[in-house]
Protein backbone atom coordinates (compact mmCIF):
# COMPACT_ATOMS: atom_id res chain seq x y z
CA UNK A 1 0.00 0.00 0.00
CA UNK A 2 3.31 2.41 1.09
CA UNK A 3 4.70 1.46 -2.50
CA UNK A 4 1.44 2.16 -4.40
CA UNK A 5 0.81 5.70 -2.68
CA UNK A 6 4.81 6.36 -3.11
CA UNK A 7 4.60 5.41 -7.26
CA UNK A 8 0.97 7.37 -7.21
CA UNK A 9 3.13 10.27 -5.48
CA UNK A 10 6.11 9.99 -8.46
CA UNK A 11 3.28 10.19 -10.85
CA UNK A 12 1.93 13.76 -9.79
CA UNK A 13 5.34 15.24 -9.20
CA UNK A 14 4.49 14.87 -5.53
CA UNK A 15 7.37 13.30 -4.15
CA UNK A 16 10.89 13.76 -5.79
CA UNK A 17 13.80 11.39 -5.33
CA UNK A 18 17.24 12.11 -3.78
CA UNK A 19 18.97 10.57 -6.40
CA UNK A 20 22.78 11.26 -5.26
CA UNK A 21 22.42 9.06 -2.24
CA UNK A 22 21.21 6.79 -4.31
CA UNK A 23 24.05 7.04 -6.74
CA UNK A 24 25.85 5.20 -4.17
CA UNK A 25 24.15 2.10 -3.61
CA UNK A 26 23.58 2.19 -7.48
CA UNK A 27 27.79 2.46 -7.94
CA UNK A 28 28.17 -0.89 -5.84
CA UNK A 29 25.20 -2.91 -7.85
CA UNK A 30 26.64 -1.50 -10.94
CA UNK A 31 30.29 -2.97 -10.10
CA UNK A 32 29.03 -5.87 -8.64
CA UNK A 33 27.24 -6.65 -12.24
CA UNK A 34 30.15 -5.64 -14.02
CA UNK A 35 32.26 -8.03 -11.83
CA UNK A 36 30.27 -10.96 -12.79
CA UNK A 37 29.22 -10.56 -16.00
CA UNK A 38 33.15 -10.31 -16.66
CA UNK A 39 33.81 -13.09 -14.41
CA UNK A 40 31.01 -15.20 -16.41
CA UNK A 41 32.71 -14.19 -19.80
CA UNK A 42 35.89 -16.08 -18.29
CA UNK A 43 34.10 -18.67 -17.02
CA UNK A 44 31.42 -20.16 -19.24
CA UNK A 45 32.35 -17.88 -22.02
CA UNK A 46 29.65 -16.90 -24.53
CA UNK A 47 27.47 -19.22 -27.06
CA UNK A 48 28.34 -17.84 -30.57
CA UNK A 49 26.32 -18.77 -33.10
CA UNK A 50 27.26 -20.32 -36.08
CA UNK A 51 27.63 -17.43 -38.14
CA UNK A 52 30.42 -16.35 -35.88
CA UNK A 53 32.31 -19.46 -35.05
CA UNK A 54 31.85 -21.26 -38.49
CA UNK A 55 30.84 -24.89 -38.69
CA UNK A 56 27.49 -26.95 -39.23
CA UNK A 57 24.39 -26.56 -38.21
CA UNK A 58 21.19 -29.46 -38.62
CA UNK A 59 17.52 -28.57 -37.24
CA UNK A 60 15.12 -30.78 -38.29
CA UNK A 61 10.83 -31.59 -36.84
CA UNK A 62 11.21 -33.69 -33.84
CA UNK A 63 8.08 -33.69 -31.60
CA UNK A 64 8.67 -35.68 -28.24
CA UNK A 65 12.52 -35.70 -28.84
CA UNK A 66 14.54 -34.61 -25.96
CA UNK A 67 18.30 -33.59 -26.04
CA UNK A 68 19.54 -37.21 -24.08
CA UNK A 69 17.92 -39.17 -27.00
CA UNK A 70 19.51 -37.01 -29.76
CA UNK A 71 22.41 -37.52 -27.77
CA UNK A 72 22.42 -40.94 -27.78
CA UNK A 73 21.74 -41.32 -31.74
CA UNK A 74 24.65 -39.25 -32.66
CA UNK A 75 27.27 -40.64 -29.84
CA UNK A 76 28.80 -43.14 -32.89
CA UNK A 77 28.99 -40.23 -35.31
CA UNK A 78 31.35 -37.26 -35.84
CA UNK A 79 29.34 -35.17 -34.03
CA UNK A 80 29.30 -36.95 -30.92
CA UNK A 81 30.24 -34.06 -29.01
CA UNK A 82 27.94 -31.48 -30.85
CA UNK A 83 26.04 -28.57 -28.96
CA UNK A 84 22.10 -30.18 -28.92
CA UNK A 85 19.43 -27.84 -27.92
CA UNK A 86 15.61 -28.12 -28.32
CA UNK A 87 14.03 -24.86 -30.80
CA UNK A 88 10.41 -24.24 -29.60
CA UNK A 89 8.65 -27.91 -28.77
CA UNK A 90 9.28 -29.93 -31.68
CA UNK A 91 12.69 -28.95 -33.50
CA UNK A 92 16.14 -30.10 -32.56
CA UNK A 93 19.09 -28.38 -33.47
CA UNK A 94 22.95 -29.33 -33.40
CA UNK A 95 25.74 -27.43 -33.93
CA UNK A 96 29.12 -29.26 -34.11
CA UNK A 97 32.22 -28.26 -36.29
CA UNK A 98 32.46 -30.74 -39.08
CA UNK A 99 32.98 -29.77 -42.56
CA UNK A 100 33.11 -33.19 -44.18
CA UNK A 101 30.32 -34.16 -46.65
CA UNK A 102 30.48 -37.63 -45.48
CA UNK A 103 29.97 -36.60 -41.84
CA UNK A 104 27.67 -34.04 -42.46
CA UNK A 105 25.51 -36.79 -44.25
CA UNK A 106 26.18 -39.29 -41.60
CA UNK A 107 24.91 -36.79 -38.71
CA UNK A 108 21.83 -36.10 -41.42
CA UNK A 109 20.94 -39.46 -41.80
CA UNK A 110 20.69 -40.30 -38.00
CA UNK A 111 18.77 -36.95 -37.25
CA UNK A 112 16.37 -38.06 -39.92
CA UNK A 113 16.45 -41.25 -38.37
CA UNK A 114 15.43 -40.36 -34.77
CA UNK A 115 12.77 -38.25 -36.00
CA UNK A 116 11.03 -40.95 -38.20
CA UNK A 117 11.59 -38.69 -41.23
CA UNK A 118 13.16 -38.05 -44.70
CA UNK A 119 16.28 -37.06 -45.47
CA UNK A 120 15.34 -33.91 -47.20
CA UNK A 121 13.69 -32.89 -43.98
CA UNK A 122 16.79 -32.30 -42.28
CA UNK A 123 17.76 -28.94 -43.23
CA UNK A 124 21.74 -28.22 -42.90
CA UNK A 125 24.01 -24.79 -42.51
CA UNK A 126 27.15 -24.85 -42.95
CA UNK A 127 29.59 -21.75 -42.36
CA UNK A 128 33.07 -21.87 -43.10
CA UNK A 129 35.29 -20.57 -40.52
CA UNK A 130 36.81 -17.27 -42.37
CA UNK A 131 33.42 -16.42 -42.98
CA UNK A 132 32.69 -16.46 -39.57
CA UNK A 133 35.93 -14.60 -39.05
CA UNK A 134 34.57 -12.01 -41.59
CA UNK A 135 31.27 -11.51 -39.79
CA UNK A 136 32.77 -11.41 -36.23
CA UNK A 137 34.99 -8.33 -37.72
CA UNK A 138 32.32 -6.18 -39.37
CA UNK A 139 30.50 -6.46 -35.82
CA UNK A 140 33.08 -5.59 -34.31
CA UNK A 141 34.04 -2.76 -36.28
CA UNK A 142 30.33 -1.53 -36.08
CA UNK A 143 30.29 -0.63 -32.61
CA UNK A 144 33.90 1.01 -32.81
CA UNK A 145 32.03 2.95 -35.58
CA UNK A 146 28.95 3.49 -33.36
CA UNK A 147 31.04 4.77 -30.18
CA UNK A 148 32.57 7.03 -32.40
CA UNK A 149 29.72 8.58 -33.94
CA UNK A 150 28.25 9.28 -31.06
CA UNK A 151 30.80 10.77 -29.22
CA UNK A 152 31.56 12.95 -31.79
CA UNK A 153 27.72 14.17 -31.79
CA UNK A 154 27.22 14.40 -28.29
CA UNK A 155 30.70 16.36 -27.95
CA UNK A 156 29.62 18.44 -30.51
CA UNK A 157 26.14 18.93 -29.57
CA UNK A 158 26.68 19.28 -25.27
CA UNK A 159 30.31 18.46 -24.73
CA UNK A 160 32.99 15.77 -23.79
CA UNK A 161 31.80 15.19 -20.43
CA UNK A 162 28.47 14.06 -21.43
CA UNK A 163 30.12 12.53 -24.28
CA UNK A 164 32.27 10.57 -21.62
CA UNK A 165 29.32 9.80 -19.73
CA UNK A 166 27.33 8.45 -22.41
CA UNK A 167 29.73 6.31 -23.50
CA UNK A 168 30.63 4.85 -19.93
CA UNK A 169 26.43 4.02 -19.89
CA UNK A 170 26.45 2.43 -23.06
CA UNK A 171 29.94 0.09 -22.24
CA UNK A 172 27.93 -0.58 -18.76
CA UNK A 173 24.82 -1.94 -20.44
CA UNK A 174 26.78 -4.03 -23.61
CA UNK A 175 28.85 -5.71 -20.67
CA UNK A 176 25.47 -6.39 -18.41
CA UNK A 177 23.90 -7.39 -21.12
CA UNK A 178 26.60 -9.60 -22.89
CA UNK A 179 26.83 -11.13 -19.34
CA UNK A 180 23.09 -12.14 -18.55
CA UNK A 181 23.65 -13.54 -22.32
CA UNK A 182 26.44 -15.33 -20.88
CA UNK A 183 24.90 -16.97 -18.06
CA UNK A 184 22.33 -17.93 -19.04
CA UNK A 185 24.33 -19.54 -22.31
CA UNK A 186 21.65 -17.41 -25.01
CA UNK A 187 23.21 -18.02 -28.54
CA UNK A 188 24.60 -14.82 -29.88
CA UNK A 189 23.39 -14.51 -33.07
CA UNK A 190 23.18 -11.53 -36.07
CA UNK A 191 20.04 -10.80 -34.93
CA UNK A 192 21.25 -10.12 -31.64
CA UNK A 193 23.89 -8.04 -32.73
CA UNK A 194 21.14 -5.65 -34.43
CA UNK A 195 19.32 -5.88 -31.33
CA UNK A 196 22.47 -4.95 -29.21
CA UNK A 197 22.56 -1.67 -31.89
CA UNK A 198 19.18 -0.88 -31.10
CA UNK A 199 18.95 -1.10 -27.42
CA UNK A 200 22.44 1.06 -27.84
CA UNK A 201 20.48 3.64 -29.69
CA UNK A 202 17.70 3.45 -26.91
CA UNK A 203 19.95 4.01 -23.67
CA UNK A 204 21.54 6.88 -25.68
CA UNK A 205 18.42 8.30 -26.10
CA UNK A 206 17.33 8.60 -22.30
CA UNK A 207 20.60 9.38 -21.67
CA UNK A 208 20.69 13.07 -23.62
CA UNK A 209 17.15 13.47 -22.16
CA UNK A 210 18.78 13.99 -19.07
CA UNK A 211 21.33 16.07 -20.02
CA UNK A 212 19.55 18.05 -22.01
CA UNK A 213 17.06 18.72 -19.19
CA UNK A 214 20.11 19.43 -17.00
CA UNK A 215 21.79 21.56 -19.44
CA UNK A 216 18.09 23.84 -19.24
CA UNK A 217 18.19 23.84 -15.58
CA UNK A 218 21.56 24.89 -15.33
CA UNK A 219 21.38 27.44 -17.68
CA UNK A 220 18.45 28.79 -15.21
CA UNK A 221 19.72 28.47 -12.06
CA UNK A 222 23.51 28.97 -12.50
CA UNK A 223 23.86 32.73 -12.43
CA UNK A 224 22.46 32.47 -8.70
CA UNK A 225 25.09 30.47 -7.22
CA UNK A 226 23.29 29.17 -4.75
CA UNK A 227 23.46 25.23 -5.74
CA UNK A 228 25.55 22.83 -6.60
CA UNK A 229 26.12 21.33 -10.19
CA UNK A 230 24.64 17.71 -8.30
CA UNK A 231 21.47 19.51 -7.13
CA UNK A 232 20.86 20.95 -10.20
CA UNK A 233 21.59 17.19 -11.85
CA UNK A 234 19.01 15.73 -9.05
CA UNK A 235 16.19 18.31 -10.21
CA UNK A 236 16.83 17.15 -13.85
CA UNK A 237 16.58 13.48 -13.21
CA UNK A 238 13.28 13.78 -11.15
CA UNK A 239 11.87 15.68 -13.91
CA UNK A 240 12.32 13.42 -16.42
CA UNK A 241 11.99 10.68 -14.18
CA UNK A 242 8.38 9.49 -14.60
CA UNK A 243 9.20 10.47 -18.89
CA UNK A 244 11.56 7.63 -18.89
CA UNK A 245 9.67 5.09 -16.80
CA UNK A 246 6.62 5.51 -19.13
CA UNK A 247 8.66 5.17 -22.21
CA UNK A 248 10.28 2.29 -20.91
CA UNK A 249 7.24 0.66 -19.98
CA UNK A 250 5.57 1.38 -23.79
CA UNK A 251 8.92 -0.01 -25.39
CA UNK A 252 9.03 -3.09 -22.94
CA UNK A 253 5.23 -4.08 -23.44
CA UNK A 254 5.94 -4.77 -27.21
CA UNK A 255 8.68 -6.66 -26.76
CA UNK A 256 7.41 -8.67 -24.45
CA UNK A 257 4.62 -9.67 -26.64
CA UNK A 258 7.00 -10.59 -29.16
CA UNK A 259 9.17 -13.07 -26.99
CA UNK A 260 5.70 -14.46 -25.43
CA UNK A 261 3.65 -14.95 -28.88
CA UNK A 262 6.67 -14.59 -31.64
CA UNK A 263 9.26 -17.09 -29.98
CA UNK A 264 7.46 -19.01 -27.25
CA UNK A 265 3.67 -19.96 -29.42
CA UNK A 266 5.21 -19.38 -32.92
CA UNK A 267 8.54 -20.75 -32.05
CA UNK A 268 9.90 -18.14 -34.41
CA UNK A 269 13.86 -18.73 -32.68
CA UNK A 270 15.14 -15.68 -34.42
CA UNK A 271 12.38 -13.29 -32.52
CA UNK A 272 13.26 -14.68 -29.59
CA UNK A 273 17.15 -13.87 -29.73
CA UNK A 274 15.97 -10.31 -30.32
CA UNK A 275 13.30 -9.80 -28.02
CA UNK A 276 15.74 -11.22 -25.23
CA UNK A 277 18.25 -8.63 -26.28
CA UNK A 278 16.22 -5.40 -26.67
CA UNK A 279 14.16 -6.46 -23.07
CA UNK A 280 17.64 -6.50 -21.65
CA UNK A 281 18.96 -3.28 -22.89
CA UNK A 282 15.66 -1.26 -22.38
CA UNK A 283 15.74 -2.18 -18.01
CA UNK A 284 19.49 -2.00 -18.14
CA UNK A 285 19.81 1.50 -20.39
CA UNK A 286 16.51 2.95 -18.39
CA UNK A 287 19.02 2.29 -15.28
CA UNK A 288 22.04 3.52 -16.73
CA UNK A 289 21.22 6.71 -17.96
CA UNK A 290 20.10 8.52 -14.38
CA UNK A 291 22.89 5.94 -12.19
CA UNK A 292 25.64 5.55 -14.23
CA UNK A 293 25.46 8.56 -17.33
CA UNK A 294 24.40 11.23 -14.20
CA UNK A 295 26.51 10.52 -11.56
CA UNK A 296 29.54 10.33 -14.02
CA UNK A 297 29.15 14.08 -15.40
CA UNK A 298 27.85 15.29 -11.82
CA UNK A 299 31.22 14.47 -10.62
CA UNK A 300 33.36 15.56 -13.34
CA UNK A 301 31.66 18.93 -13.45
CA UNK A 302 31.88 19.29 -9.43
CA UNK A 303 35.42 19.47 -10.49
CA UNK A 304 35.35 22.58 -12.58
CA UNK A 305 36.18 25.68 -10.85
CA UNK A 306 33.22 27.25 -11.66
CA UNK A 307 31.38 24.85 -9.52
CA UNK A 308 34.14 24.07 -6.80
CA UNK A 309 33.74 27.96 -6.27
CA UNK A 310 29.47 27.39 -5.69
CA UNK A 311 30.16 24.19 -3.85
CA UNK A 312 32.06 26.25 -1.20
CA UNK A 313 29.57 29.39 -1.35
CA UNK A 314 26.80 26.77 -0.65
CA UNK A 315 28.88 25.33 2.63
CA UNK A 316 29.43 28.52 3.56
CA UNK A 317 25.63 29.28 3.89
CA UNK A 318 24.22 26.46 5.47
CA UNK A 319 22.09 27.18 7.80
CA UNK A 320 20.34 29.46 6.08
CA UNK A 321 17.57 29.94 3.87
CA UNK A 322 17.94 31.06 0.55
CA UNK A 323 17.44 34.17 -1.04
CA UNK A 324 14.93 33.90 -3.92
CA UNK A 325 16.56 34.24 -7.14
CA UNK A 326 14.89 36.79 -9.90
CA UNK A 327 16.15 34.66 -12.60
CA UNK A 328 14.69 31.17 -11.36
CA UNK A 329 11.41 29.78 -12.11
CA UNK A 330 9.73 29.50 -8.42
CA UNK A 331 9.27 25.69 -8.87
CA UNK A 332 12.13 24.51 -9.56
CA UNK A 333 13.61 26.95 -7.10
CA UNK A 334 11.50 25.05 -4.63
CA UNK A 335 12.55 21.84 -5.08
CA UNK A 336 16.13 22.12 -5.64
CA UNK A 337 15.76 24.13 -1.73
CA UNK A 338 14.37 21.33 -0.42
CA UNK A 339 16.65 18.37 -2.05
CA UNK A 340 19.15 21.01 -0.60
CA UNK A 341 17.89 21.26 2.79
CA UNK A 342 17.19 17.43 3.14
CA UNK A 343 20.85 17.04 2.03
CA UNK A 344 22.06 19.42 4.79
CA UNK A 345 20.53 17.94 7.32
CA UNK A 346 21.84 14.12 6.80
CA UNK A 347 25.06 15.96 6.86
CA UNK A 348 24.71 17.63 9.81
CA UNK A 349 23.11 14.54 11.34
Amino acid sequence: MRLTRAISALYRGEQHLDFPMLWRKALIGSAALVVISLGSFIVRGLNLGIEFEGGTAWEVPAAGVTVAQARDALADTPAADARIQTLGTDTIRVRADIESPEAIDQVRAELAALAGTDNANVSVTTVGPSWGSEITNKARNALIVFFALVALYITIRLEWKMALGAIAAVLHDIIISLGIYSLFQFEITPATVIAFLTIMGYSLYDTIVVYDKVREVVARVTATNRYTYTEMMNLSLNQVLMRSVNTSITSILPVGAMLVIGSWVLGAVTLQEFAIALAVGILVGTYSSMFVAAALVARLKEREPIYIDIAERVRRRQGREPQIGTRVIAQDDAVLGQHAKTRQTRRTR
